[in-house]
C-alpha cells in the first residue's frame, strides 16, 4: 500500500512538473514583416500592434495596458555609437514625464548582449515604471524592448520582461 501511494505521488510530481515546463516555455513569436523572434511566456500577454509593412512594430498588453505594456522599436545607430550615448537619447524622450527619476542601469545578457534601463515616473496619479532593454544585434543595429506598466505590476512582470529580452533573436 504504501508502495502504490509512493508511485502515484511520483507520477503526479512529473505530471506537475511537465505542466510547469510546458507553461515556462511560453509560446514563440515570429512573423514575416520583421525579422525577429521571441519567446511571449504567458498568454496574458495580448498582442495589440501586429506588424505590418508599412508599420514593424509590435506591441503587446499583459491584461491591462497599465498592468504591463511591450513594444520594440529598431534604431539605427553610428558605427562607433556607445550605448550609454544611445540610453541617453531614448531618456531624454521619457524625462519629461511627471515624476521622472532614473534609476540604476544594467548590463544584460541573453542572445545579445545589451543594457537595460530603469526608470519611473507618474502617471493618471499612479506611480509607474519603465524597463527598457537595449540590445546590439550588429555594430549598427539596436533594439530597445520598451516595457511599461504600474511600478508593482513592472515588478512583478521582471522574470518575464528578461525571458522575452533573453530569448529575442534575429531569423
Amino acid at each position: 500500500m504504501k508502495n502504490k501511494k509512493s508511485r502515484i505521488l511520483l507520477v503526479l510530481g512529473f505530471i506537475a512538473l511537465s505542466v510547469c515546463e510546458a507553461a515556462a516555455q511560453g509560446t514563440l513569436f515570429s512573423d514575416p514583416s520583421v525579422e525577429y523572434t521571441f519567446t511571449v511566456p504567458d498568454q496574458k500577454w495580448t498582442m495589440v500592434v501586429r506588424p505590418s509593412a508599412t508599420n514593424p512594430n509590435v506591441e503587446y498588453v499583459y491584461g491591462d495596458r497599465r498592468d504591463g505594456y511591450f513594444t520594440i522599436r529598431k534604431l539605427t545607430v553610428g558605427k562607433d555609437a556607445v550605448m550609454s550615448d544611445i540610453i541617453q537619447d531614448e531618456a531624454s524622450s521619457v524625462q519629461f514625464r511627471p515624476g521622472y527619476v532614473s534609476n540604476k542601469d544594467e548590463t544584460f545578457t541573453g542572445k545579445f548582449k545589451g543594457t537595460v534601463f530603469n526608470f519611473e515616473y507618474v502617471t493618471a496619479s499612479r506611480p509607474a515604471a519603465g524597463r527598457y532593454y537595449f540590445l546590439r544585434a550588429d555594430p549598427t543595429t539596436v533594439y530597445v524592448l520598451r516595457f511599461t506598466g504600474g511600478k508593482d505590476s513592472l515588478r512583478q512582470l521582471r522574470a518575464q520582461t528578461d525571458m522575452i529580452a533573453r530569448t529575442f533573436s534575429l531569423k
